[in-house]
């Protein structure tokens, strides 16, 4: 049982399952080396053309199994320049999807084919780690995979990651001002996800600060070496103390599709 990364022992009260597990370090370390490891549930993220998102369900159910949850998005970029987040002042469609790890690699062939996000405005597609999950979720996705491991010697790590994704939670009308400071730190675009604040009187009244309850999420996909720069603008222009009240923050980022090719196989060579 101690190296499986999800195990009876990592499940907590709720049926909530530690999707790293009890996978001693040591044994971690061996499995990079190219052991195998048991399956587990990974977050795909994919920000696509709005009339392309039956069709990246589509692809990804013929890959494998997902549970996928989808909402409306923004695009942001220059038309002149590659937008990490998609092309443009068009409609997007921002999609979850819980995927099984072993099949993590053919899904993200397949998008990057059968979507043509090797084509400039397409869209973009990346994971992201997760480190908890309901039980049956976990089960029933890697189920459908059981026969499937994961090779230990592709798993992303922090010093294989390429990629962040950036998130920042301005209150409405301040999401144009952000995207701007952000380019000014070397963002190339981002989508916007209109939203709002759910009753966070008990939390605003650790934090000091009133948060409207109208809101824009602005998520920036970005090469690491450029997250920090990026955050402080962000930080200085809509930040907590500013009238734009931002929550800002980032996610570690895996595997992409989307980005140039030359980047692609960058990545991919890191991790080898």
């Amino acid at each position: 049982m101690a190296d499986k990364r999800q195990t009876k022992s990592s499940v907590r009260a709720g049926g909530i399952a530690n999707v790293l597990g009890g996978t001693p370090i040591a044994n971690m370390l061996g499995m990079r080396q190219g052991g195998k490891l048991p399956n587990r549930v990974k977050l795909l993220v994919s920000i696509v053309n709005k009339n392309d998102i039956e069709r990246l369900k589509e692809v990804i159910d013929d890959c494998s199994v997902s549970l996928t949850v989808a909402f409306a998005g923004t695009g942001t970029a220059h038309s002149q320049v590659l937008d990490y987040l998609g092309i443009g002042e068009t409609e997007k469609t921002v999609a979850f999807s819980l995927i099984p790890e072993s099949d993590e690699d053919l899904i993200m062939r397949e998008i990057r084919t059968k979507i043509s996000l090797y084509l400039v405005g397409r869209g973009i597609s990346f994971t992201v780690p997760l480190t908890g999950i309901s039980e049956i979720v976990a089960n029933g996705i890697t189920g459908a995979a059981s026969e499937k491991a994961v090779d230990g010697s592709k798993i992303m790590t922090s010093e294989t990651r390429q990629y962040d994704l950036i998130i920042a939670a301005v209150a409405a009308g301040f999401v144009d001002e952000a995207m701007e400071a952000a380019r000014g730190a070397g963002a190339a675009g981002g989508t916007i996800i209109h939203a709002h604040a759910l009753n966070n009187t008990k939390a605003e009244q650790f934090i000091g600060v009133s948060l409207l309850e109208e809101r824009d999420l602005l998520l920036i996909l970005t090469k690491r070496e450029g997250k920090l720069p990026i955050m402080q603008a962000l930080f200085d222009s809509v930040g907590l103390k500013t009238q734009a009240g931002g929550i800002i923050f980032s996610l570690p980022v895996d595997k992409t599709a989307g980005i140039s090719a030359s980047d692609e196989v960058a990545a991919e060579e890191a991790n080898q």
